[in-house]
């Protein structure tokens, strides 16, 4: 273990306490700080989906979850116990990627110093550049406590750029299982993402501050127009158990058979899974859209008010994206986005061969 200025440099520490699908964006990160330490790396994040989502994923070490970090320490078991964690785990390379400083209080108990920490909001984003290019970016920056280390900068020539994920045998198996319990074994999947956590808050799925709403007659239109065109297809629609009643409504107006509403089993692991089995995707702009592109999986992606040069799918699989993005009044508006231009845009995708799985 090399020491320097009390501190260890033996295994970096990324804290980000991101959405589902800003984990998956941070794989961008996490595998050349693994390369560059020869070591895995720990995690402090938030939200139920963090661990089963990295767990077991290339160059994750320990991953350590935050229920809150605005509740007040001095109540806050979950705090408690991470700071104490980090106490024994000691000081190191730490880079802290979230866009406000909620955490870092945690991070000064930990006894942690400002020289040991590369944070993201110091290193703003060049003009065009993608996510996964500022995390790329950021992996090959030190703390300035180590900047006199001799730490070889990584090798990025060996690592494809974009988000990357790896499905295991088992996450495989389970969901072979579990395509059989409903009848779906052996049948061509196309995907669809209905949802994002916008459209379950109540009360806002019309209204214009949900920019990833799109209405339910033009998905049901497009169901329509895929059935017709893929009759030997199932038709299955993600989402978490809140969507379950959404994509029923949307299944019920478009009138078709071979629709599948799975959003009422879908455990992250084997959303991912599911993801790398399917042969193509339309999703509007969220975390599924990221994970599909992590495992490859080729997808028509709508847009709202985000920017895609900056939040476009980019996996390190290199499958076919399809971006939309309309307008209303001059405005990045998804409600600009016609089916007619959704449905063009999947008849153009690449979709991936059947039974081809990335590697």
């Amino acid at each position: 273990m090399l020491e320097r200025r009390g501190a260890r440099l033996e295994r970096p520490l990324v804290v980000r306490c991101g959405a589902f699908g800003d984990m998956v964006l941070l794989t961008a990160l996490i595998r050349p700080l693994a390369q560059r330490f020869s070591a895995p790396v720990d995690i402090v994040t938030s939200g139920p989906w963090s661990e089963p989502l990295l767990l077991g994923q290339p160059g994750v070490g320990e991953i350590w979850t935050l229920r809150s970090r605005k509740t007040p320490y001095w109540v806050s078991l979950d705090q408690q116990r991470l700071v104490r964690q980090l106490k024994a785990r000691g000081a190191g390379p730490t880079w802290f990627c979230d866009g406000n400083d909620a955490a870092r209080p945690i991070l000064r108990r930990a006894r942690i110093a400002e020289q040991f920490i590369v944070a993201a909001k110091d290193h703003d984003l060049r003009p065009g550049e993608h996510a996964t290019e500022q995390w790329r970016r950021l992996a090959q920056i030190l703390p300035a406590a180590f900047r006199d280390a001799n730490i070889a900068l990584p090798d990025l020539s060996g690592i494809a750029p974009g988000c990357h994920l790896e499905v295991s045998d088992e996450q495989r198996s389970d969901l072979e299982q579990w395509l059989r319990a409903r009848d779906l074994a052996g049948l061509p999947l196309i995907l669809i993402q209905v949802g994002n956590k916008r459209t379950m808050r109540r009360g806002l799925r019309r209204l214009a501050v949900n920019s990833k709403y799109w209405p339910h007659e033009r998905w049901a239109e497009v169901l329509r127009h895929l059935r017709r065109q893929h009759p030997d297809h199932a038709i299955v629609l993600l989402g978490t158990g809140p969507e379950q009643r959404l994509n029923q409504e949307i299944i019920a107006l478009a009138g078709t058979q071979g629709l599948h509403n799975a959003a009422d089993d879908l455990p992250v692991p084997r959303l991912v899974a599911l993801l790398e089995r399917g042969e193509g995707l339309i999703t509007v702009d969220s975390g599924p859209a990221h994970a599909a592109a992590a495992v490859g999986c080729p997808q028509v992606v709508l847009f709202g008010k985000a920017l895609p040069s900056l939040y476009r799918p980019w996996g390190s699989a290199g499958a076919d994206v399809k971006v939309l993005r309309g307008e209303i009044d001059g405005q990045p508006n998804m409600l600009g986005i016609a089916t007619q231009s959704v449905i063009a845009a999947w008849s153009e995708l690449k979709l991936r061969p059947r039974g081809l799985r990335s590697r």
